[in-house]
């Protein structure tokens, strides 16, 4: 087996790829519809809050795209100076910087596993799969320290006491209520991790035959 072959994976032959095109060409569909989700999702919100309180009827709204808020941000944060959280601005400022370059790169790594024939396709593949998982579980560590680390000179700190806001679902804070809701870019990186599972199935049961073809033969 030469080098390339060792580092890619063995070449299918023409004959092969034409006998049973439709089994080889669907993981590489797969993987391109998940980079295609991921950088679609960019555009879009991965996290929504909203919160109802008397002074306001109409309900406040956060949006949270991976790398900026949008929404009631400044009436958001001036409820939470009264009972000692802090400014959203803080929150996560190294894992907003960096985002947008890494969702891109693990898309191009998608791109990648397109075209390769290796085993350690999955290694390729891994961090696109686990992405919106490390994203929630990012979001939840934030929820807990703002929650957990409150100003106690805020007016209402003592009132309240420390507490972990769910990363979604409701939640009642002093008197304000809380809905946390997925955003549509997380629902979007969520079915590309969907289309990977998928893709590195189908990818294995392909190429097994082919493999256990050539190792018979060495």
């Amino acid at each position: 087996m030469s080098v390339t072959d060792r580092i890619l994976g063995p070449r299918v032959s023409r004959e092969e790829m034409q006998e049973h095109a439709e089994r080889y060409r669907l993981p590489k569909w797969l993987f391109s519809a998940a980079a295609l989700l991921l950088m679609v999702s960019l555009l879009l919100p991965y996290w929504i809050l909203l919160l109802s309180a008397p002074q306001f009827p109409d309900g406040l709204t956060l949006r949270a795209y991976v790398n900026r808020l949008e929404g009631d941000v400044g009436e958001l944060d001036g409820l939470n100076h009264y009972i000692g959280l802090k400014s959203f601005s803080e929150a996560a400022p190294i894992e907003r910087s960096i985002a947008v370059p890494a969702i891109i790169a693990v898309a191009v790594l998608l791109i990648v596993a397109v075209f390769s024939r290796s085993r350690w396709v999955l290694v390729v593949v891994t961090p696109a799969l686990f992405f919106p998982v490390v994203f929630v579980i990012d979001l939840q560590f934030w929820l807990w320290l703002f929650g957990n680390n409150l100003d106690p000179a805020a007016p209402l700190a003592a009132a309240v006491g420390e507490f972990t806001p769910p990363v979604f679902g409701p939640a009642e804070i002093a008197q304000f209520d809380t809905l946390a809701l997925p955003g549509p870019g997380l629902l979007l990186a969520l079915t590309a991790s969907a289309l990977i599972i998928r893709g590195l199935y189908l990818r294995r049961r392909a190429c097994r035959p082919h493999a256990e073809a050539i190792s018979r033969d060495e």
